[in-house]
């Protein structure tokens, strides 16, 4: 990947602006927020020990609109609130430039999450979810290509359930994030 974001590092929203800035879905996003724990001590130190790096930065392509930004990137927030890698965030409508050098599958999902040194050089990038729930969206992609197939409408409604139920009820999803973070964060 030798994308570079220097043009867009420092433009974004700071977590707390984009959280304020919500008018849709603030509620549930504050919610998986506080429901956040580390699941393993480990987990909480790897990331703090990353204030002993200060050439990071963390760019999130996210909308407020989007049941996946809702999800995941309150476990983003709380998995670097610690490590001193400063976050910004840049809505997907206003960064369309951005967005097109982070597809998946062909299409704009988000969220991105994004890492890159202090120059802006991209290193390696997390999402737009968990790797178990992708898998879905990504066997549904392979298997139904036509989006003008008369069933596609009821195919995706049947992927999208199953994402859901890969989801799970409760928080542990959240350290699923977590690890896949993790692993990523040590590549660079």
């Amino acid at each position: 990947m030798s994308t570079n974001l220097s043009a867009v590092i420092g433009k974004g929203l700071k977590p707390q602006q984009f959280i304020d800035g919500m008018e849709r879905n603030k509620e549930a996003f504050l919610d998986w927020y506080e429901k956040f724990q580390w699941e393993t001590e480990e987990d909480r130190e790897f990331f703090e020990s990353m204030n002993n790096r200060d050439d990071l930065r963390c760019v999130i392509i996210a909308a407020e609109w989007c049941g996946d930004v809702v999800r995941n990137v309150p476990v983003v927030f709380k998995a670097l609130e610690d490590s001193g890698i400063p976050v910004e965030v840049l809505i997907m409508e206003e960064h369309t430039d951005v967005m097109d050098q982070f597809l998946t599958l062909g299409g704009r999902s988000i969220p991105v999450v994004i890492f890159t040194d202090t120059g802006g050089f991209v290193l390696g990038k997390w999402g737009p979810r968990p790797e178990q729930v992708q898998a879905v969206m990504r066997a549904f992609k392979q298997e139904n290509p036509d989006r003008e197939a008369p069933d596609y409408n009821d195919k995706i409604q049947a992927a999208r359930a199953e994402m859901v139920r890969q989801y799970g009820e409760g928080t542990g999803y959240q350290s699923v994030i977590v690890g896949e973070l993790r692993e990523l964060l040590s590549t660079f």
